[in-house]
């Protein structure tokens, strides 16, 4: 295990509004705010999103299987961002329900807010964590400057 302290920096209050993208509205505040290091937890729903809900097979390097969702699921979501050569990489889990039918996974792309995502941002000052690609598993992957 590897692991650096930090403080925390600011706490962020977001609210994603019905139809936006969400993946790119957290861009856009990292962007605004120059987040570079940061954990944030959200609260809503998705109207639809695709996702990686685990690996093929337990190989290296992993092959994703994905899944896309439509329809309006609710989410509870946890993200880390870390920079990769300056720029905030956000690494966003999150499980999805509908009914009786829930699921869990890394929300990758297309992701349309139905009503609202609420997002608590709490930004990270001084752990040194920086993401880059794994030589191994080809995934951009924490590590330390």
């Amino acid at each position: 295990m590897q692991y650096r302290q930090g403080s925390i920096g600011r706490i962020i209050v977001a609210k994603v509004e019905h139809g936006d993208d969400l993946l790119a509205e957290i861009n856009k505040l990292l962007e605004i705010e120059n987040v570079q290091s940061a954990v944030m937890f959200m609260i809503g729903a998705l109207e639809n999103c695709s996702l990686v809900v685990g690996p093929e097979k337990c190989s290296v390097p992993p092959q994703p299987v994905w899944r896309k969702l439509e329809n309006g699921h609710e989410i509870l979501g946890i993200a880390t961002v870390f920079s990769e050569a300056g720029k905030p990489v956000i690494h966003l889990h999150a499980s999805l329900g509908r009914g009786d039918e829930p699921i869990t996974g890394c929300i990758r792309k297309d992701s349309k807010v139905y009503l609202v995502v609420e997002i608590v941002l709490i930004e990270i000052l001084g752990s040194e964590a920086v993401r880059s690609i794994d030589a191994i598993t080809g995934l951009n992957l924490l590590g330390f400057s």
